[in-house]
């Protein structure tokens, strides 16, 4: 006969709620979830008895089981009756991966808003944060046409990639070709010319990289304007309002606006996420992250109570974590060219580890994160397969079935699982750089402030994430480039990973300094080591990881909070309150660039109020953080003077910044990097010149980007001279000549000179591919052009500069040996140009 279960047990079965007891109960989940993990039972634990808080942050490893949690704190909402479920993934790729994941273990999901079971919070709905957060919200917006649901809990999975999605979601983008363009140009040129000259010429002539902001007084006195504008195009359904719109529609007089050759971004200051009653209304929000080691942003970006932040959930050890070394090479050996890495990762792809050409091993896949189409084109000739996020998903399964060989990955640094033999060694060759117009600014403004500094530790962290997935999980990473290399070398770059991240990096320096100038034979040696799971190796990766505790302390920067706290006031109509707001992180804040950033922000709430003290505080911001938008008001930028002696104040420079040789070389190296040949990188490769200038003793200043007129740059050679100098990185290596305009606005450089320093000899310089002018040129006298063969001279003398003055304890600190290395390799203010740069010719 057949039992009827019905009627065995307890009549009316009571849902379970722990999450520990669901997972057991669980009837038909496969062998390999038998059990939960111990630290996935421990952050459960957390979890629960943290769980009638609004907002509640759980980090765990990467690889440490975070679906697994976040799927079974869904199940508990709903068994508790709590309300409806929503586990928000990064993308749809993801989306599908964690219904998978359900349904191995056997608890219901949906995929659809409108399911039935999810509707009755009978089952989680499994969907990407962008469906839940757009002005077409399904979920419901404000004002929208959708009823807001009411949810139960709310899991954000990647916390980090859903703050990201965030920002996006309430910018509004218009197309340089879309209609509104050209109307909305034309009615701020006048004060776009005013803000940056060349960057309008710029944008005008379609570089890629030109951006310039709409000062905020001129977008609040033309908001009439602006909106009949815009008001045409949302109110006709257009394809660029639709998602953005509904969401900054009622905050636009707040909005910071940026122009660049590839459209208009407004966006507001904070996103107002109350315009998604959903999720602001969610009784619960939990938010997965393995590497968000600043909290602020989830109080910025999701509205997240601070107080909830204050403590969050981890496992007891951090010991879930695989093994990984981590070397970045040219921390080991300046002289190691990235080239030769390159190679070094294809050979061992293909099981040739000692370069013979001969396979004598194993090969292993090999899988690079690159951030740009550009820099992976540094890799053609070696990758086997190269993939962007469109094809992402067909990628990792072949990785994930077995071997392929070298792998290139494009701006794809999270969200991918490669555990085991998928990817056992990883190489990070550079970091994403910030996409829109407004990140670039504030990268610019914020380029050496530990805010930036923690952005960056976040996405290497991320990237080194990708081979382990468990804690039986291996991956030997590889770091290219000087800028990694100083992000793990730093004292204070290292404090912002997590603690399992440094104490694999610590365990690995201490390798490292063995092979310390070995060069790649070292290298080799070393990754086969832990490729071969060495068991010296392993022991003592595992006893690395065995004490080491996460934070369960969060980290939330108080002037976050009151940037989000100033904004909901300004929404609210309280600007001059919100101004006061700012004022107050502005008090405790010591880093001058931050602090000019806030103060901006402080004179955007109080124009509203008071024009003139707004004015005002954005003068005493540019004083502080010359990035910031240019007042209407003269500022007092003294211009640049020459040190007394050069070498002294190179040798006071490099004191100050560089704590220890490996840091000096590393430094020089990433700021060199960063003087690049491409159209997208100038503004980057302007301020690295303006570093380089410091670091060889020059007064050293951007007075276009300061003043709206003078030179890109300007060195101080010596008390009677100083260099004009113009950067045309962005011009194609492929040009013919050197183009009128380019002169022209070298000439104008030199009249800036003369009317700033009088009788101050000028000595034009263009960084320039060709050292030939075109014929409508009109020939400036006695200008120099440092060609590509003539900056990597320059380079090369650089790096030999302060390579020797490694060679002594503490040299770099010396006026004197400084002063011998700067003769030696031609960097005195009267030698330096006419040894690295080569004199203008007529055309033929």
């Amino acid at each position: 006969m057949s039992l009827d279960w019905n009627r065995i047990g307890s009549s009316s079965p009571q849902l379970l709620v722990q999450p520990r007891d669901i997972f057991a109960a669980l009837p038909n989940k496969p062998i390999s979830y038998s059990y939960l993990r111990q630290e996935q039972g421990e952050v459960l634990e957390g979890w629960f008895a943290r769980k009638d808080l609004r907002d509640v942050v759980i980090k765990q490893n990467t690889g440490g089981g975070k679906t697994v949690v976040g799927l079974l704190i869904a199940q508990s909402t709903l068994n508790e009756g709590v309300g409806k479920a929503v586990y928000l993934a990064p993308d749809t790729y993801l989306a599908a991966r964690v219904r998978e994941e359900a349904q191995r273990l056997g608890l219901p999901t949906a995929e659809r808003h409108d399911d039935p079971n999810f509707l009755a919070a009978r089952a989680t709905l499994v969907t990407t944060f962008q469906k839940l957060i757009n002005g077409q919200s399904v979920f419901g917006v404000v004002g929208g046409r959708h009823t807001p649901l009411d949810l139960g809990v709310v899991v954000v999975d990647d916390a980090h990639a859903a703050l990201a999605t965030t920002e996006g979601q309430f910018r509004l983008t218009i197309p340089v070709d879309h209609a509104a363009y050209a109307p909305l140009w034309n009615l701020f040129v006048n004060e776009l010319v005013q803000q940056n000259r060349k960057a309008v010429a710029d944008i005008s002539e379609g570089e890629v990289s030109a951006a310039v902001p709409v000062p905020f007084w001129a977008w609040a006195s033309k908001q009439d304007q602006v909106w009949s504008i815009l008001q045409t195009f949302a109110a006709a359904r257009d394809e660029a309002f639709k998602f953005a719109w509904p969401l900054i529609a009622d905050c636009l007089q707040l909005c910071t606006v940026m122009f660049s050759s590839r459209g208009i971004e407004i966006q507001p200051p904070c996103p107002p996420i109350d315009k998604i009653p959903s999720f602001v209304g969610a009784r619960r929000r939990v938010y997965l992250t393995a590497t968000l080691s600043d909290d602020s942003v989830l109080v910025t970006n999701l509205k997240a109570a601070p107080k909830n932040l204050e403590h969050v959930v981890t496992p007891g050890s951090a010991a879930d974590l695989g093994d990984r070394l981590v070397l970045a090479p040219v921390q080991l050996n300046p002289n190691l060219t990235d080239d030769a890495i390159r190679q070094l990762a294809k050979q061992f792809s293909l099981g040739d580890r000692d370069g013979d050409g001969i396979p004598e091993t194993r090969p292993v896949n090999v899988v690079v994160l690159v951030p740009s189409g550009a820099q992976a084109a540094r890799w053609r000739g070696l990758a086997d397969r190269v993939h962007y996020v469109g094809d992402l998903e067909a990628g990792v399964a072949e990785l994930r079935a077995g071997h392929v060989g070298l792998v290139v990955l494009v701006n794809k640094y999270d969200g991918i699982d490669l555990p085991g033999t998928a990817c056992e060694m990883l190489v990070i060759d550079g970091i994403p750089r910030p996409m829109s117009a407004a990140d670039r600014r504030e990268a610019a403004a914020l380029v050496d402030s530990p805010t930036r500094r923690a952005r960056d530790a976040q996405r290497i962290e991320q990237g080194m994430g990708r081979g382990v997935r468990d804690v039986g999980d291996h991956c030997a990473v590889l770091l290219l480039g000087a800028g990694l290399a100083m992000a793990v070398h730093d004292s204070t770059s290292l404090e912002l990973f997590s603690p399992a991240t440094r104490a694999q990096l610590a365990l690995s320096r201490d390798v490292a300094i063995q092979l310390y100038g070995h060069g790649l034979d070292g290298i080799r040696s070393a990754l086969s080591v832990c490729l071969d799971r060495h068991p010296e190796w392993v022991q003592r990766s595992r006893f690395a990881l065995a004490s080491v505790r996460y934070r369960n302390i969060g980290a939330v920067r108080p002037e976050a909070v009151a940037a989000r706290e100033a904004f909901d006031l300004a929404v609210a109509g309280q600007t001059s309150q919100a101004a006061d707001r700012l004022q107050t992180a502005i008090n405790d804040l010591t880093d001058p660039a931050l602090r000019g950033w806030v103060r901006e922000q402080k004179a955007g709430y109080l124009h509203f109020t008071n024009p003139d003290i707004a004015q005002q505080q954005l003068g005493a911001a540019s004083r502080e953080n010359p990035m910031v938008l240019r007042p209407t008001v003269n500022v007092d930028l003294r211009p640049s003077r020459p040190a007394a002696v050069q070498a002294r104040a190179a040798a006071e420079f490099l004191g100050a910044t560089y704590a220890d040789s490996t840091a000096l070389v590393l430094g020089v190296r990433a700021v060199l990097d960063e003087i690049v040949w491409a159209e997208e990188l100038t503004d980057q490769a302007e301020a690295a010149w303006e570093k380089l200038g410091l670091h060889l003793g020059f007064g050293s200043t951007r007075p276009e980007r300061l003043s709206n007129t003078g030179p890109d740059n300007l060195w101080t050679l010596t008390p009677t001279s100083n260099a004009v100098i113009e950067l045309k990185t962005g011009v194609e290596l492929t040009c013919t000549g050197i183009a009128k305009k380019d002169a022209d606005q070298l000439r104008g450089g030199l009249q800036w000179n003369t009317d700033t320093y009088g009788a101050v000899t000028a000595v034009p310089v263009m960084v320039h591919p060709v050292d030939v002018y075109e014929a409508r040129a009109i020939p400036i006298p006695q200008m120099r052009v440092i060609t590509p063969t003539k900056l990597e001279e320059f380079k090369t003398a650089i790096v030999a500069f302060a390579t020797a003055l490694t060679q002594g304890q503490n040299l770099w600190r010396e006026e004197q040996a400084v002063a011998q290395q700067l003769a030696y390799q031609k960097l005195t203010g009267d030698r330096i140009i006419p040894a690295y740069s080569v004199a203008a010719r007529l055309p033929k």
